[in-house]
């Protein structure tokens, strides 16, 4: 399971009005801990106000950096993100994950190029992906989707990697608020997707990488799809989900009554019963069980667990594949249990 560290901040850098970049420092003896791959993620912790408030973050910096950063955009009630942009100061000390996550960079082959997708805040772990692509002779073309250019994130990295690699790296940039010269105005859509493709269809694209909000993953999903590209060519990663109800999946039927459980953490078995009503995660945790989380909210892969003995069904789901949840494997952050008895193990995933 994860272990967090205490690291300390050892540069905060301002992208935008609402987003930094945090770089922690790595002592020596962590180095080998903190290796990550382009794509990954790590989740930060910290008392906020009396309260233990974790959140995760997609790393921006590449493994060739020889640097761990991540960028954080404060949004709208967000406790997290509002401190770290507010609050959080160089040598603070923030408790640190270690590098976690499914949506990594893959290397196609030393001639196929690269096709990212991104919006937003969502720029993060593709940018990694970009600078370890392109550091390794890969051909990248980034279509790149904000409201307006003071609300980009990473605008000054991205134009020193076009200056860095001008036969390598292309920028399509759309702007929804802002009309801007040598950019698109208005939001990515089918037929912008449909006219970046036609530009480079000289080019063997040999898979793509999407990073957003879900509707622009859908859209993109749909229209690779309709282009020929197949199911393992396109690998993806949420920011935010959707949680209107008509698209929260089938409904759960939840009885009353109580569950007995047993969850294996860390090697421990933890046996309890709690009521049928919570989430897993939610009744786990108000054990006291320091159950591996993060978003809690479906999009990130902190808190999958292994049904090992009973039943449990996902109020959602957008990370494991029908394999996966077919070996039982749950996001227990949005599983509820539907047996009286059930065993939870989170080291066997």
């Amino acid at each position: 399971m994860p272990t967090f560290h205490r690291l300390r901040i050892a540069a905060i850098d301002r992208l935008t009005p609402k987003a930094v970049q945090l770089q922690f420092e790595i002592p020596s003896e962590l180095q080998g801990v903190f290796h990550f791959y382009a794509g990954q993620y790590i989740t930060l912790k910290a008392d906020i106000q009396g309260a233990d408030v974790r959140r995760a973050y997609s790393i921006c910096s590449s493994p060739e950096d020889g640097v761990l950063s991540v960028g954080v955009k404060e949004v709208p009630q967000g406790i997290f993100s509002t401190f770290v942009n507010q609050q959080l100061q160089v040598g603070d000390q923030l408790e640190v994950a270690e590098p976690e996550g499914r949506f990594l960079f893959k290397k196609e082959g030393a001639k196929d190029s690269v096709l990212a997708i991104a919006a937003g805040s969502g720029i993060t772990p593709i940018l990694s992906i970009a600078k370890t692509a392109l550091a390794g002779g890969t051909p990248v073309i980034l279509v790149f989707g904000n409201k307006t250019v003071e609300d980009t994130m990473f605008a000054e990295t991205l134009v020193e990697l076009k200056q860095q690699y001008p036969d390598h790296f292309t920028l399509h940039s759309m702007y929804s608020q802002e009309a801007v010269e040598g950019s698109r105005f208005g939001r990515i859509d089918n037929g912008f997707l449909r006219w970046v493709l036609n530009q480079h269809s000289g080019e063997t694209i040999g898979a793509a990488y999407l990073c957003g909000p879900e509707p622009l993953i859908e859209l993109s999903k749909q229209t690779l799809n309709d282009s020929g590209f197949g199911e393992d060519q396109i690998h993806f990663e949420l920011f935010t989900s959707s949680s209107s109800s008509d698209e929260a999946g089938d409904p759960v039927e939840v009885a009353d009554g109580k569950i007995q459980y047993a969850v294996v953490l860390d090697g421990e078995t933890h046996e309890f019963t709690a009521d049928a009503k919570p989430l897993v995660l939610d009744a786990v945790l108000a054990e006291n069980i320091d159950a591996p989380y993060s978003c809690q909210g479906g999009i990130c892969s902190s808190c999958i667990a292994k049904v090992t003995e009973g039943k449990a069904k996902m109020v959602k789901n957008q990370i494991l594949t029908d394999g996966e949840v077919a070996e039982g494997l749950i996001l227990t952050c949005q599983a509820h249990a539907t047996s009286s008895k059930i065993t939870l193990d989170y080291d066997d995933v």
